[in-house]
């Protein structure tokens, strides 16, 4: 690659960078959350990324940050973000680092790795109490090798390993009260349809120190099989129906940022959703469709 080149790419903004030319699907809700969230965050910054969808972001000897991107093993992206950090503590002790240039250390994973296989190296650094973000972008399943099923996939849904005529049998495993149990410094839910309530919660997560873990509920053409024009209105209609709660935790409560008050059925989330087919066609499953409404309903009773 020529230094001219070179020196194009370098000086192109980050949402550039983050935007159009990356090899990632259209339509994708966890980079629609990434760019907000890198917006509010800056250059200041180092990734550590966990084997992933996103790590098709960086492509050698580039990434689409100005910051720093470290990429490790799937279930090894807290471990990676305990050495970083302790590194620039000691780079800051010893007066080799100012304290205007020291960097946020910004976990990115998938729900295959968070829900999952990484599950226990992230309860290991909220215990040791890690100065760290936490970034979860949740497409239900693990989407960067086929969409086979994951901890965070819904109950119903089918997928490359759940294929059956009722779908996934299990149910979406509550990560967010896993994670508040630890007693960290923040815990949130996202989406990146509603960028303000986002960037609200990354503003107060950036000004906290401590374990600070954020869940972003991403829309995925591929793996959620609907057309990817579509993302914005199936983010909309997941907090709309109540599937997907917005809320907080932080001083040890739990405070939901959007109520919705007026939730239109599951159904209309549903059905824009090829991994739902089976839910509506040949014969509509009404048995399932409402086991799936009666649980977000029970979960709602309980907000004021």
């Amino acid at each position: 690659m020529s230094e001219e080149r070179i020196k194009r790419m370098k000086d192109l903004p980050s949402t550039h960078l983050l935007g159009s030319g990356t090899p990632m699907c259209s339509g994708c809700g966890g980079l629609e959350a990434l760019h907000q969230i890198y917006d509010v965050l800056g250059e200041k910054t180092v990734f550590v990324n966990a084997a992933g969808c996103m790590t098709l972001l960086s492509v050698y000897p580039f990434t689409p940050f100005r910051g720093s991107w470290l990429y490790t093993a799937m279930a090894s992206a807290p471990a990676g973000a305990q050495g970083v950090r302790d590194a620039l503590d000691i780079q800051l002790a010893q007066g080799r680092l100012a304290p205007e240039d020291d960097l946020e250390v910004v976990v990115l994973t998938g729900d295959g790795s968070a829900y999952g296989m990484g599950l226990s190296a992230t309860s290991g650094a909220m215990d040791r109490d890690l100065d760290f973000l936490y970034v979860c972008y949740d497409n239900e399943g693990y989407g960067n090798t086929g969409q086979q099923y994951s901890s965070a996939t819904p109950h119903g849904a089918a997928t490359a390993t759940s294929r059956g005529s009722r779908g996934y049998p299990g149910y979406k495993k509550d990560l967010f009260a896993i994670w508040a149990a630890h007693r960290p410094a923040y815990v949130a839910t996202v989406i990146g349809s509603e960028p303000l309530d986002l960037a609200r919660k990354i503003e107060k997560a950036r000004e906290m120190r401590g374990p600070r873990m954020i869940i972003a509920l991403a829309p995925c053409p591929t793996g959620w099989d609907y057309d990817p024009k579509d993302s914005v209105e199936i983010g909309h209609l997941a907090v709309k129906t109540g599937v997907w709660p917005l809320k907080e935790y932080v001083d040890g409560q739990v405070v939901h940022t959007r109520v919705p008050r007026d939730r239109p059925p599951v159904e209309a989330y549903l059905q824009l959703q090829g991994r739902f087919d089976h839910l509506f066609r040949p014969e509509k499953d009404t048995a399932l469709i409402a086991d799936i409404q009666a649980r977000v309903d029970h979960y709602w009773e309980g907000v004021a």
